[in-house]
């Protein structure tokens, strides 16, 4: 991990499109702001983890689905 101090109004840049800017700081809150191209997707960390979780259930019911339906596919071409 790299780890960088910066003040209010100061930034970082991610690759050659993605800025971070401290926006301001206040007590133990941290304001950012974060220019990114529109197709780079920015969430906050517990969003992220939860599209995750929610991608990995539909994919498993998805699956599950997808063998039942197979399933009985099978047993109508074998009658």
């Amino acid at each position: 991990m790299l780890v960088l101090t910066r003040k209010a109004n100061q930034s970082i840049m991610i690759g050659d499109t993605i800025e971070v800017s401290v926006l301001s700081v206040l007590g133990e809150k941290v304001r950012l702001g974060i220019q990114a191209p529109r197709d780079v997707p920015v969430f906050r960390k517990e969003v992220f983890l939860e599209i995750q979780a929610q991608n990995v259930e539909a994919a498993g019911s998805s699956r599950e689905a997808l063998d039942e339906a197979l399933g009985v596919m099978g047993e109508a071409e074998a009658k």
